[in-house]
């Protein structure tokens, strides 16, 4: 079940970056927040590699947060976990 839900997620975050016009996908790419997943389903503790591409992906958390596919992962408990074991402020949209 936990791996049909990646797969589902990884798909939509496809799907947002496939539609994304030109000028956005050049900065935001949610295909790299994937390495994050185990930390915003589940709570585990994020990796190095999610916090670099949290670091990076910073300015587009609001602009995730507005897509109803990313939303409820981008604001849920988990995710505002992941942030705050990263060093990073949770954005107020």
């Amino acid at each position: 079940m936990a791996m049909r839900k990646e797969v589902l997620l990884a798909a939509m975050m496809l799907a947002v970056v496939v539609a994304a016009p030109d000028g956005v996908r050049a900065a935001c790419e949610v295909g790299q927040l994937t390495v994050c997943m185990p930390a915003i389903t589940t709570g585990a503790k994020p990796s190095g590699a999610c916090c670099g591409n949290l670091r990076a992906q910073q300015a587009c958390f609001c602009q995730y947060a507005k897509d109803p596919s990313l939303g409820a992962y981008i604001r849920s408990p988990h995710a505002r976990e992941t942030l705050v074991s990263c060093g990073l402020a949770v954005p107020h949209c």
